[in-house]
């Protein structure tokens, strides 16, 4: 009997052990391999455009724009935004319209019922650097670039509770270019080890989706030439590019928050009107 006691514990003792290192053994692998992404958040930058009397900085939403051009339109459409609207950033009308002459875009069908391509207007959109989403991925390893028309409001990390509720306090809005920003500064760092990244993709501890991304590190410092004098850094870009997809996702924040700030002076005057007319009203009756 004792030694089936015996028997018994040290089967015990040895089942523990063996749960005890197959717990070790899955704490390391999820330390390496997290199931929650993105691994870090993004930095809170600071942004013209922050805050109920935020701005945008047309300086930096042009160089945001020469980014664009001169390296994401290679991959990345904007199919929502028109050339017209780039007036708006400062650009003279005879400005938009060679600008969008630069730019070819489909058109027809003409007389015979043949479609045929020209040169851009200002009314025309953006038009997209592949003929189709298929082709689009093709050209990717299968991972077709998504449209940048509403990246920045598509794009953000939930900051969870209670930042989600100071937030709402602070008009906080710019979780989408914090976290593009984070991202495309986010290439070059190490992977934890034991990660394992897939052949093909690139790690950053930023992506909101995964551990690695397809698309590899687009910007580097002195990539892109500014005339105004601004640093040409990663940093700078990263800041530039995030502004002006802000913008074209949200062109007309400006005039909301001017008509959102007019309508909390009339609701507090009004306010104040109402009470004064209830203590005229009431007065003479006893409470």
């Amino acid at each position: 009997m004792k030694k089936l006691l015996l028997g018994l514990a040290a089967a015990g003792l040895g089942v523990v052990l063996a749960l005890g290192t197959v717990n070790a053994a899955e704490e390391a692998h999820n330390a390496a391999e997290p199931t929650h992404f993105p691994i870090k958040e993004p930095e809170e930058m600071q942004w013209s455009f922050a805050g109920p009397f935020g701005h945008y900085d047309k300086q930096q939403l042009q160089r945001g724009l020469k980014i664009y051009k001169e390296v994401c339109s290679a991959c990345h459409s904007m199919h929502m935004v028109a050339f017209r609207s780039l007036e708006e950033l400062g650009y003279s009308e005879a400005q938009v319209k060679a600008f969008a002459a630069e730019y070819e875009v489909q058109d027809g069908p003409n007389a015979e019922g043949e479609m045929f391509t020209r040169k851009a207007l200002p009314s025309d959109y953006f038009p997209s650097p592949f003929p189709n989403a298929q082709a689009a991925a093709a050209a990717n390893n299968g991972a077709a670039p998504p449209d940048f028309s509403l990246i920045a409001k598509a794009r953000a990390v939930e900051r969870g509770f209670p930042r989600f509720i100071t937030d709402i306090a602070t008009q906080y809005q710019e979780g989408g270019p914090d976290y593009i920003h984070a991202l495309l500064t986010g290439y070059g760092e190490t992977p934890p080890e034991g990660m394992q990244i897939p052949e093909g993709t690139h790690y950053n501890p930023h992506f909101i989706s995964a551990k690695s991304l397809a698309m590899a590190q687009p910007l580097q410092d002195g990539q892109v030439t500014y005339d105004d004098g601004a640093p040409q850094t990663l940093s700078q870009y990263s800041q530039d590019i995030a502004a002006f997809l802000m913008w074209a996702a949200e062109p007309h924040l400006e005039e909301r928050k001017k008509t959102g700030f007019r309508v909390m002076v009339f609701l507090i005057l009004f306010a104040g009107l109402v009470y004064v007319a209830k203590r005229r009203i009431w007065a003479d009756v006893e409470h």
